[in-house]
C-alpha cells in the first residue's frame, strides 16, 4: 500500500476509483494507509481498470475476495471521502458524518482550494525545520 487510496498489485500502482484519502503527511494519512493495509493484506484483490489518472497511475475499481468494493469500504470507515468528479457521487451516501471535517485537506483539494494545502505544507516544513 502506498497510501489510503493507492495500492500496488504486481508492481503496478493502482489508484482506487472514485475516492480521496489523505496524503501520508496530512492528518489521518498514516491511519488511512494502515486501514487499507489491514483490509487488503494477504488478500487476493481483483482490479477492474477504469482509467489512467493525470499522474500516469492506473485507476481501478478494486474488490476484496468476498466482492466488497474497497473504495466503498474505505469511505464507510471514515478513512476516505467520495470524489464526485470521478465517481459520479456513488460513494457520497456512505461517508461518515464527520468525514469531510476530519479529512479537510482532501475536501479542500476537491473544491480547488489548493492554497489551503500550500498553507498546511508550509506549516509542516516550518515545524520540521525548527526541530532539526
Amino acid at each position: 500500500m502506498v497510501d489510503g487510496d493507492t495500492i500496488t498489485i504486481n508492481k503496478t500502482q493502482i489508484r482506487l476509483f472514485g475516492i480521496d484519502a489523505p496524503e501520508l503527511n496530512h492528518p489521518y494519512g498514516k491511519k488511512a494507509k494502515w486501514a487499507l493495509v489491514a483490509m487488503c493484506k494477504g488478500m487476493k484483490i481483483r482490479a477492474v481498470i477504469t482509467d489512467t489518472d493525470d499522474h500516469g497511475r492506473t485507476v481501478a475499481k478494486c474488490f476484496l475476495p468476498d466482492g466488497r468494493d474497497i473504495s466503498a469500504e474505505m469511505v464507510k470507515i471514515g478513512m476516505a471521502i467520495d470524489w464526485p468528479k470521478f465517481s459520479g457521487g456513488i460513494y457520497r451516501g456512505l461517508e461518515t458524518e464527520d468525514a469531510r471535517k476530519k479529512l479537510w485537506l482532501a475536501d479542500a483539494r476537491q473544491k480547488g482550494r489548493m492554497h489551503v494545502w500550500a498553507k498546511f505544507e508550509a506549516r509542516q516544513k516550518a515545524k520540521s525545520a525548527s526541530t532539526e
